[in-house]
Order: structure tokens, then sequence, then C-alpha cells
């Protein structure tokens, strides 16, 4: 059998026995570099060592390392009920508000994963308390953390940026990574836009008595302070560079300022004021998703050693129409999503083949990582997707489960995914 079809047949094997077995993917991926990089390829352990992304990893371990100080003392989550308060008497607007919320917070670097695990108890106590469906609920939640992590200084954002820096995007990955981020505030918007209009008519007018809202302590005001601090540094910089590139100060600073290294000296800050419990902190990493990502990174390093990725792109660009060929993107990522992680597996794997795919049809590249993205995070709210079982998880009710267990994959990715397929639609006949 041909290696780049064995380096392909591996990659759908470490997410199907990921899956299977509950043992993280990366760890598969690993196994499968190793085997096929040293046997299969013939190269040394120490060049397939030398595939592990680091710079991913570490942008990563940095950015969490300081947002992860904000969910353990509490900010994050009061700053939640702060914002939603405010519409307890207008119960039609909670699904945007829950979406806008979420970005917000998601925004602020928190990442997809540790804004759902705080929200998700919020948005479903507010679904039964007002009579919103629990499924636009947990669109509106996953859609927003998705769509705010998708920010140039969040998780998602970052690794955007470095998957299109490797792959030889660097002076663009800012601004892709930004388009990225507005489109996926746009569509999912308008898509609970139309959702809530239609569930309207079932929204009970109610007192949320259940929200709280409590004044910020000491500690909380200094992490808020802290995190204001740290997104004027990230985001200010490259910015300025963007709007006077002849001003050499800030080309200087920008070439210098890394999200992830500024987060470290932040957190370090934090650790000092006594913001959190440095043992806790460490403990709280996501180790899992950092092995996932970094895993899988490592074989995918090993299929464009090999000429997979050009395969895939070469299959892509010359055996789909042109015209079909950003819809058809959408449904691989959303496939492949569907089981796994948009970070951690859909990306790696798909954006190397972006330059290639670019070239032979004439599409923007910044459309294709786009479209890419846009479909791997429809179905993110699959149930057997990490986001999308930990929304299944905030239920009590084994009941409750099963009926949102199934209404997910019949309503909410089908939903999700159609809104994906006419955005791209609309964005392709724009670039």
């Amino acid at each position: 059998m041909d290696i780049n079809m064995i380096i392909l047949l591996m990659i759908a094997l470490a997410i199907v026995l990921g899956y299977k077995t509950n043992i993280n993917t990366g760890l598969f991926a690993i196994c499968f570099s190793f085997l096929i990089g040293c046997f299969g390829l013939g190269l040394g352990t120490s060049e397939v060592i030398k595939m592990w992304p680091i710079k991913i990893f570490f942008s990563i371990l940095g950015v969490t390392l300081f947002y992860n100080i904000a969910v353990l003392n509490g900010t994050l989550r009061k700053l939640t009920i702060y914002f939603l308060y405010p519409f307890r008497n207008n119960p039609s607007l909670l699904p945007m508000v829950i979406f806008f919320v979420c970005v917000i917070i998601s925004s602020f670097g928190a990442g997809a994963f540790a804004v759902i695990a705080f929200a998700a108890p919020i948005t479903l106590m507010l679904c039964d308390l007002v009579g919103i469906d629990k499924i636009l609920g947990a669109i509106a939640l996953n859609c927003g953390a998705i769509g705010g992590a998708n920010l140039v200084t969040s998780i998602q954002g970052l690794v955007f940026r470095e998957l299109m820096n490797d792959v030889g995007y660097v002076d663009q990955s800012f601004v892709y990574t930004l388009f990225i981020f507005l489109i996926g505030l746009l569509h999912p918007a308008i898509l609970l836009a139309v959702l809530s209009f239609v569930n309207r008519e079932h929204i009970r007018r109610s007192e949320i008595n259940a929200l709280k809202c409590e004044l910020f302590k000491k500690k909380e005001k200094q992490t808020l302070m802290l995190i204001v601090l740290m997104l004027t540094v990230i985001l200010g910089i490259p910015i300025g560079h963007i709007l006077m590139p002849s001003s050499g100060a800030i080309a200087y600073l920008n070439s210098k300022t890394d999200a992830s290294l500024v987060a470290v000296v932040f957190a370090v800050i934090a650790l000092l004021m006594g913001l959190a419990d440095q043992r806790e902190l460490i403990a709280r990493l996501p180790w899992n998703t950092l092995l996932m990502i970094s895993g899988v990174g490592m074989l995918v390093q090993v299929a464009v050693q090999a000429g997979t990725v050009d395969m895939l792109a070469n299959w892509v660009s010359f055996s789909i129409p042109k015209a079909l060929v950003p819809l058809i993107l959408v449904l691989i990522g959303c496939c492949m999503s569907f089981f796994s992680s948009t970070i951690g597996v859909v990306c790696p794997a798909l954006f190397p083949a972006v330059p290639s795919i670019s070239a032979a049809t004439g599409w923007n590249p910044m459309l294709l990582f786009m479209v890419i993205v846009i479909g791997a995070q429809s179905s993110a709210i699959s149930p057997l997707s990490s986001n999308g079982s930990l929304i299944l998880g905030t239920c009590t009710e084994t009941e409750e489960q099963n009926d949102l267990f199934n209404r997910m994959i019949i309503q909410a990715v089908p939903i999700c995914l159609t809104s994906a397929l006419v955005a791209c639609g609309i964005i392709s006949l724009l670039f």
C-alpha cells in the first residue's frame, strides 16, 4: 500500500481509537509518528521528536496559565453573571445575550472549554426558568464560546496563527485570524437571531432570581485589571503596526511581542500578587488538549515529510470542481470535528494543504482557512465532541441527557452545518 494512504489511514485510526478507547488521540498519533517516520520513511528518532510543535504547545501553555487564574479565583464566573443579570426581565433576548457574553468572556483568553465549563450550568438553568429551548441555549453557548476563542489573543486564535505561520503566511496570519474571528461572530449571530424569533412564543417572562450579582472582591478587581492590561499589550501593538507600518519603534515592539510570553509574564505577576494557588493552577492546565494538538501535529509533520499533504491538496484541487472546493472543505472539516477537536485534529491536518489548494484553484488562502474553521466548528456541538459532551454533562436528569444527546445530533449539528454552508457560499462570493 502507498505510504500516503497508510498515513491517511493512521490519522483516521488515531481519531477512531481516541474516541473508542477514551485514550488521548495525541498519544496514538505519537506512536504512529514513530512507526511511520522511523520505519516507513527511514527518519532518525531525533528527527521525529523535532516534529513536536513546540511553538503551538508553548502558546497554549502560556495563555491558559494566565487565564486559568481568572477561572480559579471566580472572576470570570462572576463577570458572566454581571453581563447576564441586566437582561433578566427580557428573556427573549437571552439567547443572543448568552452568545455575546460567552464571546466576551472567551475572547479574554479563557478558551472555549473553560467558558462552557462554568457557563453551561447557568445557561441551562436560564433555559428552565424562562422556557428557552435547551438546544437553542446550547447553540448560543457553544457558538459564543468558540467564537470568542477565535480571537487572535485566545487559545484557538493563537493556534490558527501558528499553523498559518508554519505554512508560510507569517505576514498575513494576524489579519487572516482576525477575519476568522469576525466571520465566527457574524454568521452564528444571524442564526441565533432567526432561531430566537422562531422560539419567541415559547419564552416565559420571568424574574431570574436565581442569579445574584455580588461585588467584585479585591483579588477579582486585580485580576480584571491584569486581563485588560495584557489584552492592551497583545492586541494594541500588532494593530498599531498595521495602522502605522512605517513606524520603526512599533515595528520593533511588534517583532518582540509574543502572546504566550507576555501571558507568562502576567501570570507570574498574578501569582506574586497572590491571585491564585500555583499548584492548583498548574494542575488545571489543559494537558489533554496539549497532548492531542502536539501528537497530531507530529503525525501531520510526518505526513508533510512523506508528501501526503500535497497529495491531499492535489485531490481537492484537481478532482473537485473549483466552485465546490470551499463547500467540500466545510464538509470535510465538519465530519472530522464531529468526533474530534478543531484545534487538536482538524486544523493541524488541513491547514498545511491550503497553500497548494490556493495555488492550484486560485481561491484566496484566507477564504480557505476560514471555511475549514467554519466547517470544523459547525459540528463542535456534537455530543461526541469535547464541547458538546461538556454541555451534555451539565444535565442532571438521565432522561433529559438522553433527549439532549439525540437532539444535538439530529437538530443542532444539522442546523449549525446549514448555517456554515450558507456562510461559506456568501463569503466565497466576496473573496
